[in-house]
């Protein structure tokens, strides 16, 4: 006989629990199927996810099954985060300088990105910021881009760094003209600059 949602519920639970990380559900399907010894599919468990989801959005639990960084963690409420900082401090809170959030800033909106066009974007080197990032592990290092002379490096946002942001991708961030009413202004090329005075007539 099939497992109900009822009987499988608990289960999740604990295993969401359990976990270090967030879990997919491609995560829990084989584990699941090896408990029941039976195929789960991937609609049963999306279901039984939405019940459990709207078992803890009530007011009584000081957490929630939220899904982030790619899959499903559970969390403590917004109104108990000043509660739970009593007790850890802030020893677990990763405070970056202007320039790492400058540097993560346009990673998150540009990505994949090189070091190289960072600094065009930045105006300054951006090796220290990159470094500090990666020990953080708010990026990764995706890969080399191939089509360009030397194969630099590939930057992108991590899953950390999602989780972080309550996020499941990078389409999910805010589009910048919903945060910021300004035009973003690129550095003039030295050939484009000569004073308009300067200008051969036609």
């Amino acid at each position: 006989m099939a497992i109900e949602i009822i009987q499988l519920m608990p289960h999740i639970e604990a295993l969401v629990f359990a976990s270090e990380r967030p879990l997919t559900l491609m995560d829990l399907m084989p584990i699941v199927a090896e408990m029941t010894e039976e195929a789960v599919s991937e609609a049963l468990l999306s279901e039984c996810m939405l019940q459990i989801k709207q078992k803890y959005d009530n007011s009584h639990f000081p957490f929630q099954l939220v899904e982030t960084g790619g899959g499903f963690q559970f969390l403590t409420k917004k109104a108990f985060h000043n509660t739970v900082v009593k007790l850890n401090g802030n020893k677990h809170i990763k405070k970056l300088s202007t320039a790492a959030m400058e540097t993560l800033s346009i990673i998150a909106y540009k990505q994949p990105i090189t070091k190289s066009e960072i600094e065009y974007i930045r105006g300054v080197s951006a090796d220290y910021s990159l470094q500090k990032l990666l020990e953080k592990e708010l990026i990764v290092i995706t890969g080399r881009k191939e089509d360009v002379v030397g194969k630099p490096l590939v930057y992108a946002t991590s899953k950390s760094f999602m989780d972080y942001l309550g996020i499941n991708s990078p389409e999910q961030l805010p589009r910048l003209k919903d945060i910021a009413d300004v035009d973003i202004v690129m550095p003039t090329l030295g050939a484009d600059a000569t004073p308009t005075d300067l200008q051969p007539e036609l």
